[in-house]
């Protein structure tokens, strides 16, 4: 039974017994509504005043079924609030205790910071790629729904080196900040840069000038929400046919294609070999895009067949999730 009903019922059954009480004493003591009512309310709270008329046998044996009812009402009432009030407060402490343990074992995960239009379109992408990360998020109510949906979320303020650290930006592999001012952002990239150097940080910049400010702060890149989605209805009314062909061959049908980024560690049985020896298309079923070598700027887009790979390199992929794995199974082998 639902909480609600549960105190609708207590209601109920309290009204009933006033209402069997005020009209059992009308009949046996021969008294009007307000006398009848006081006798069923000093009845029910056993407060001990005195009897308004000469109590008879079935008035006083009908007095002990009021207490025993009222009692139990009462009794049942106060139980299921309290029962409420500790059961919630436990459920909750033990539901913190529980994620906030989760959070501490993360490693090589993901910070988005701020839940806001931008924060959840980044939560949803990460939930789908199955990638593991936590939301640090200031609004109370935001941040219990994303509880409620099964994210692992920090209550904070994501400019705060304890909420970072508390979300393991030390053992993080990237931070993604999208918070509702510019300010809050340079601020959080640069405590963010401060308490780990080496990862990667993608922030959200509300004006044009704020580019170069999350850069300076420590940002790896900076995203304009605003921008992109101009330059893409800009490119749906001038080059439609385009648009609508990348939209189709990353969504085929029931078949999800997506870019990967795949990078060969230095012990990986590819180093040395040339594309058309490697054979990662015939192996797996991706399509190659583009390959990047360390320290470069710049990727080499549609590489031949007699490019070589070597340590560090990170090939641009397209292709299916589960291809991706494939392929990267095949890199660290």
């Amino acid at each position: 039974m639902k909480d609600s009903r549960k105190f609708v019922l207590v209601f109920i059954l309290l009204a009933a017994v006033i209402a069997l009480g005020v009209a059992g004493y009308s009949v046996l003591l021969d008294v009007g509504f307000v006398d009848a009512l006081y006798m069923t309310a000093i009845t029910i709270s056993t407060v001990g005043y005195g009897e308004i008329r000469p109590m008879s046998d079935p008035a006083k044996l009908f007095s002990i079924l009021i207490i025993f009812a009222g009692l139990s009402v009462v009794g049942y009432g106060i139980t299921s609030f309290v029962a409420l009030f500790f059961e919630g407060r436990l459920k909750d402490a033990w539901r913190k205790k529980r994620m906030d343990s989760t959070i501490s074992r993360l490693t090589g995960h993901y910070i988005v910071c701020g839940a806001g239009d931008v924060g959840v379109t980044v939560i949803k992408n990460l939930s789908t790629s199955g990638a593991p990360f936590v939301v640090i998020e200031e609004n109370e109510k935001k941040a219990e729904e994303l509880v409620d949906g099964g994210v692992l979320t920090i209550e904070g303020d994501a400019t705060n080196e304890d909420t970072l650290k508390k979300a393991g930006i030390d053992k993080a592999r990237g931070i993604v900040c999208t918070l509702k001012t510019d300010s809050e952002n340079v601020f959080t990239v640069l405590t963010a840069r401060q308490m780990n150097a080496e990862i990667n940080i993608v922030a959200k910049a509300v004006e044009p000038s704020a580019h170069n400010k999350l850069m300076k702060a420590g940002a790896n890149k900076t995203i304009s929400p605003s921008e992109i989605g101009g330059q893409r209805i800009a490119a749906h009314l001038v080059r439609p046919s385009i648009v609508s062909f990348l939209d189709v061959m990353t969504r085929a049908g029931d078949l999800t294609l997506d870019l990967e980024e795949i990078t060969i560690n230095p012990n990986s049985a590819l180093v040395g070999q040339y594309l058309h020896e490697a054979k990662i298309p015939e192996r797996t079923g991706l399509m190659i895009l583009a390959i990047k070598s360390p320290g470069e700027q710049s990727f080499r887009f549609n590489p031949s067949s007699s490019e070589c790979l070597g340590s560090g390199d990170t090939m641009v992929v397209l292709g299916t999730k589960e291809q991706a794995e494939c392929l990267s199974a095949i890199v660290n082998a």
